[in-house]
């Protein structure tokens, strides 16, 4: 990634939503961390995405962001094959951090680390990490207003 058009490092720390393909296809939204050069996604009986990965653990995953108003639109494309894993909670509290925010007392009750037993990790490991800077110059704010 050391051609990358931007830091695809800070990129994937924000807090976006990605989407996920796996054989199927199926492709769902999924909050995501990116540690250990792997997409962390979590799994659990709420979830096929165990059985999908141990049936043909090939994936495919997409992060993006679109700002209108700026033209930045930037793209991180990744191809692999994923695991699933044991949970780690210090992993759990890093992601859902990044989403929910620091004051766990306030998470949705669904989110709760206090009882994690169910959960796993997807773990997402790249073939192909591809990144792409597709921004463009928007319209002036008067003129988009008009239409």
């Amino acid at each position: 990634m050391d051609k990358a058009p931007f830091d695809v490092e800070a990129f994937l720390a924000r807090p976006l939503v990605a989407r996920l393909a796996t054989d199927g296809p199926r492709v769902r939204p999924v909050w995501f961390l990116w540690e250990d050069h792997s997409f962390w996604v979590l799994t659990g009986p709420w979830s096929r995405l165990e059985q999908r990965l141990g049936d043909n653990p090939v994936f495919e995953l997409v992060v993006d962001s679109c700002e209108l108003t700026t033209g930045r639109v930037l793209q991180v494309v990744a191809r692999g094959h994923g695991s699933v894993v044991d949970f780690d909670t210090d992993r759990g509290r890093r992601k859902l951090t990044r989403y929910l925010g620091e004051r766990e007392e306030l998470w949705d009750p669904r989110f709760s680390l206090e009882d994690a037993s169910s959960s796993r990790w997807a773990r997402l490991t790249p073939h192909t990490l591809w990144a792409a800077d597709l921004s463009f110059q928007p319209a002036p704010a008067e003129e988009v207003t008009r239409r």
